[in-house]
């Protein structure tokens, strides 16, 4: 069976969630929400190691019960989020990887085992996504509309991303050397010439950007219990 580690950006404030912390360190339950992202990645059977990238100043991360898990390695990020994805594909021994953000507390195994097959088809690496279903609007910088936008072919870009581990550092380091902002880890892929695909994963797989997806994700991770 073929394995995998997965790298965790947690380096980020998370300004949005107007909290006292950064909001991958929130409660969310009876856990922190980065607790509840390593603890999906940790129980799949295909995830060898994970790296957690956090700030240097973080005092936060060393407190948490899991931190000290034999699976888990920490190393220091950057200043923006690509630098820190870099800085954690140095640890990295294995041939592909996952990144995944640390507040999307709500993946689940299907998706993974999803994701994971790729790898078998050789393919430029793959991402978890889900179709666009709303109407698109493209606005002016005074937020009046400028034009509805087909959403046939528009998807809603997720993580993990899955790539493998030197193409993925190659092409972050050249989108860094031209100043591209990468917003996600297959931007840079996509500068670099590849066409990874898009995977379906659930639309429950959220991201906690603002305040009222606390209360969301709370549900989510409820249901997914009961499931």
């Amino acid at each position: 069976m073929q394995t995998f580690t997965a790298v965790v950006p947690a380096a980020g404030r998370g300004s949005r969630m107007q909290a006292n912390k950064p909001k991958q360190y929130l409660p969310l339950g009876d856990k922190t929400i980065i607790e509840h992202t390593l603890t999906r990645l940790l129980s799949h059977p295909q995830i060898e190691k994970i790296v957690v990238v956090i700030a240097e100043d973080d005092h936060y991360f060393p407190s948490l019960a899991l931190a000290t898990h034999p699976k888990i390695e920490v190393t220091i990020g950057g200043p923006e989020r690509a630098i820190s994805v870099l800085n954690g594909l140095a640890c990295v021994e294995t041939d592909w990887v996952l990144v995944h953000d640390a507040a999307r507390p709500c993946l689940t195994h299907a998706d993974l085992d999803r994701l994971l097959a790729v790898v078998a088809r050789g393919e430029d690496g793959a991402i978890l996504a889900v179709p666009v279903k709303d109407t698109m609007k493209r606005a002016d910088p005074h937020q009046h509309i400028e034009q509805t936008v087909e959403r046939g072919h528009l998807w809603h870009a997720l993580t993990p991303q899955m790539f493998p581990t030197q193409q993925l550092a190659d092409a972050i380091d050249a989108g860094l050397a031209q100043s591209v902002v990468l917003t996600d880890d297959a931007s840079a892929m996509e500068l670099a010439g590849f066409k990874p695909l898009l995977v379906t994963g659930r639309a429950d797989n959220i991201k906690v950007t603002q305040p009222e997806d606390l209360a969301l994700a709370t549900f989510i991770l409820q249901q997914q219990e009961l499931a």
